[in-house]
């Protein structure tokens, strides 16, 4: 923890927003977040909706729900706010909120480099607070003064070390928590509600109060998904996703094909995890690095790497696929050998995102269907962004 700000007296200008109702296990349950090695860039990254509709009244006022943290109440749509993860970032951004956008938890892994693609779309990361400075501190809340902060409590609990104190603080003294951790399933912690991308998407909408740019988006996206699945083979390769412990990688670290929204671009190709099925167990969830000899046993069809940032084909085969065509263990794997390496995305992903990576994997996989075809009007996408529904 950085700094420490327990006894300082901060604006109250938040007293419109509150909490409401229960919360869930009678205080803010423990989040989720980075981990500690969340500074760096292309290495070192082990890292059911509840159904409560949002009422508005006649002075303006709403309430939104979402678990852990129960119902928030607002007198008016916050005009300010701080997400950690970039699956949060970006869902802001596509319901036209990123004006008010202010800070990241690690300004490398959010994913806004591929808005350069979007017409009239952009994110300067640079002018982004970054969140993640050597640990998280009050004193950065404090200083933002958000009027919301959209991560999951348990997220800053449980993988920043705050305390529920801490929470309780920054939630009262300057604006309320809202949000669950959506990008895996493996911590032990996350006890309540699964949301997937779109039903957590759908919560954002609630909270900015945008609900034509949402219906725009889920439309769109079961669109372009039919269209996607409709071409896909019947018979799909299995998939190991890992993420380079150094750069020429002699380990990797693990990450599971799951329900978690990082995932969804893998499940929604229909692919299968060939980690899961030799029981490999996701670094999020202390799995450790899996060597090259481990690797060989599963030798799976296709390996994907995962790297933050803005990651090419190109800086792919010159730094990972090069180096394992030369090792004497991992030139004999067959994803090598039939050259099936490919770039495994981003870690968060929100509907903007989502359908960038939708369209590269689904060239890696299957270039004799896709190429390189684009899959997504861009155009389209900019359109919903900027309320030209």
């Amino acid at each position: 923890m950085v700094g420490d700000t327990d006894g300082l007296q901060a604006p109250t200008r938040r007293d419109y927003v509150k909490y409401g109702g229960a919360i869930v296990g009678g205080g803010l349950l423990a989040g989720c977040t980075d981990d500690s090695s969340a500074s760096k860039d292309t290495t070192g990254d082990p890292s059911t909706s509840s159904g409560t509709d949002s009422g508005t009244s006649e002075t303006g006022s709403y309430s939104v729900t979402m678990e852990p943290v129960g119902t928030v109440e607002f007198d008016e749509v916050p005009r300010t706010w701080v997400p950690y993860t970039g699956d949060y970032a970006d869902m802001g951004v596509a319901l036209g909120q990123s004006d008010g956008l202010s800070a990241i938890g690690v300004r490398a892994r959010f994913g806004s480099h591929l808005y350069e693609e979007l017409p009239d779309v952009s994110v300067d990361k640079s002018e982004l607070t970054e969140l993640w400075q050597d640990g998280t501190g009050k004193e950065l809340f404090y200083e933002l003064n958000a009027d919301v902060h959209v991560i999951d409590p348990n997220f800053m609990i449980h993988r920043l070390q705050w305390s529920e104190s801490d929470v309780d603080e920054i939630g009262n003294n300057v604006g309320p928590f809202f949000g669950n951790t959506i990008f895996t399933r493996v911590y032990d912690w996350h006890e309540y509600a699964d949301y997937s991308m779109y039903e957590a998407f759908e919560k954002m909408a609630e909270l900015f109060q945008e609900r034509p740019r949402y219906e725009a988006f889920k439309q769109y996206h079961d669109e372009i998904l039919a269209d996607v699945q409709s071409r896909l083979p019947d018979e799909t390769p299995n998939v190991a996703v890992l993420y380079p412990g150094d750069i020429p990688p002699e380990s990797f670290y693990p990450y599971l094909i799951g329900s978690g929204a990082q995932s969804k671009h893998w499940t929604d190709l229909n692919v299968e995890d060939a980690l899961a099925q030799n029981g490999v167990s996701d670094a999020q969830a202390g799995g450790g690095t899996i060597d090259y000899e481990s690797l060989l046993e599963i030798d799976p069809e296709v390996i994907a790497i995962r790297l933050q940032g803005e990651i090419t084909q190109e800086y792919i085969d010159r730094k990972i696929t090069t180096h394992l065509k030369s090792h004497n263990v991992a030139s004999r794997l067959q994803a090598v050998q039939n050259d099936r390496i490919i770039y495994g995305g981003l870690t968060y992903q929100g509907p903007i995102i989502y359908l960038f990576q939708l369209e590269r994997t689904a060239r890696g996989l299957y270039p004799d269907e896709f190429g390189d075809e684009q899959l997504f009007d861009r155009q389209k996408v900019s359109d919903i962004v900027n309320g030209k529904l």
